[in-house]
């Protein structure tokens, strides 16, 4: 069966699609079945330069900084549309390009990211400019004379040319989360996917197309680790926006310094869920195995620390080991799978390396720690539990990107927060307890971007998402979201003669 938005000839660039040859493209697979739903084109650094130069000519002469907020937002609320029309067609190829179950695809990797959309888009017609107080001072040029009375104005202005550059994990949302802002602040983009999941970003070139975005406004290259440091080097680019490891996001940083550029990272997380004595242990269980089953642990912000007291902690174990014998796993088309596969064979060998590590530093495997037996096509790996874990051990330290938990026990709260906050990362952080007020008190202890309290709401349009330390710089969604890709600018000036 075809699989839609998965046939591309070209790269989207200066608002035209430009071929490649046959040899620049590349098979890409289902982590399900490890079969090819079809062939992407590959970029060399010709395209990235020309999608570059596109960007820097949209932006410096174009039309789209220069229109009235209004005409943005409703040009890229046209793109809500167009995609909200698509959705039939995008999320079988969410589902076989980045192998989420389908449940997954169409609640966390589609509704959300256009509840997230439609947020932008009437927040980007707030007004975004502020007057500054009146103020009087001495004239220097008559000091003698009348003072001066005067006022000011900050404006925001976009930031300019944006490269972004997306992970695997959710690429829809991804994609979304730099696009959005960035095109409703005014800016011009150059979008570069993961190579596992080009397709999510390829089809925005059609969006564009289809909804009349002027040449060189968006741009989408692929290609290699040369096109990636090319656009968070080039002098004509003013911002670099990524999610993606710590690791490339350093290396990210240290590219963009000479040319000091503004910088928006999204990168790992080691995420601590503490569940207090008073925890409901059923409850707080679920929300463990939840955490780590979602999308087969591949989110940066998943629980995969679970801090738990020592009066409860077998009970949680053995709670959380009862849910996980009980998860479906199997092909994601599949209604009834309840996890998908990880999404290459190199993600899935980490995952048995730090299986492997976690046994030789004296973790207690309690289940999983294995390929299920069943699958024999596909990168899957079976939800794994780790108990006895010294919080200083690589599993507790270390990302490990797949569906693997670290419980440690812990016996005072001030222990479960040191512990907590005992991390390179600081990306998000849970507690359960049946005591809200301490729950929160703890909540402003821990040095994360953001804390879940007994689960939370699953959805909030007005959070920012971002992290501490080693987990990025800057923040995504909620009230600032589209101000990280402006700039602020004072205009002072005299008021009467």
């Amino acid at each position: 069966m075809s699989i839609p938005h998965t046939h591309f000839d070209g790269l989207f660039i200066d608002g035209a699609w430009v071929s490649l040859s046959a040899g620049q493209h590349e098979d890409v697979i289902n982590p399900a079945t490890e079969e090819p739903i079809g062939r992407a084109p590959v970029g060399t650094l010709s395209e990235a330069r020309a999608a570059i130069a596109a960007a820097r000519r949209a932006f410096d002469t174009g039309p789209w900084p220069r229109l009235p907020q209004a005409e943005r937002t409703a040009m890229v609320r046209r793109m809500h549309a167009t995609l909200l029309r698509r959705a039939e067609q995008v999320i079988p190829m969410m589902v076989a390009e980045g192998g989420f179950t389908l449940p997954l695809a169409h609640a966390m990797q589609f509704q959300r990211p256009m509840e997230l959309f439609a947020a932008a888009l009437e927040r980007s017609l707030q007004p975004s400019s502020r007057a500054l107080p009146v103020e009087t001072a001495m004239n220097p040029f008559n000091p003698a004379g009348a003072a001066l009375i005067g006022a000011g104005t900050v404006v925001r202005e976009p930031a300019g040319v944006v490269t972004a550059i997306t992970a695997y994990n959710a690429p829809l949302l991804i994609n979304l989360s730099k696009l959005v802002p960035a095109l409703l602040a005014g800016c011009t983009v150059v979008l570069k996917p993961s190579a596992y999941t080009p397709f999510s970003a390829l089809l925005f070139g059609e969006l564009a197309l289809e909804i009349g975005l002027p040449p060189g406004v968006l741009n989408i290259v692929t290609g290699d680790a040369e096109v990636a440091r090319l656009l968070t080097s080039d002098a004509d680019v003013d911002m670099v926006t990524f999610t993606g490891s710590e690791g490339v996001g350093a290396a990210i940083l240290a590219q963009a310094a000479p040319t000091i550029k503004k910088v928006l990272l999204e990168l790992g997380g080691k995420s601590a869920l503490i569940v207090r004595a008073d925890a409901d242990v059923q409850k707080a269980a679920m929300e463990g195995v939840f955490q780590i089953a979602n999308h087969c642990g591949q989110g940066c912000a998943l629980a995969t620390r679970h801090i738990v007291h020592n009066s409860i902690r077998p009970a949680y174990v053995a709670t959380m080991q009862a849910i996980a014998e009980q998860i479906v796993i199997g092909n994601p088309a599949d209604p009834r799978t309840q996890l998908g596969p990880l999404i290459r064979a190199a993600s899935r060998d980490k995952v048995e390396r730090m299986v492997q590590q976690g046994r030789d530093e004296g973790a207690r495997l309690v289940c999983g720690g294995t390929r299920p037996a069943h699958m024999q096509r596909g990168f899957f790996y079976d939800v794994t539990v780790f108990d006895d874990v010294d919080n200083r051990m690589r599993i507790a330290q270390d990302e490990i990107f797949g569906p693997v938990a670290s419980v440690i026990g812990f016996d005072t709260d001030d222990e479960a927060v040191r512990m907590a906050n005992d991390s390179r990362y600081g990306l998000y952080g849970g507690i359960h307890s049946r005591d809200p007020a301490k729950a929160w008190e703890m909540a402003l202890q821990l040095r994360t971007g953001g804390v879940i309290i007994n689960g939370g709401l699953y959805r909030q349009n007005d959070a920012p998402f971002g992290g501490y330390k080693r987990s990025g710089l800057g923040r995504e969604y909620g009230d600032g979201w589209l101000h990280e890709y402006t700039q602020e600018k004072a205009i002072v000036y005299p008021i009467g003669l």
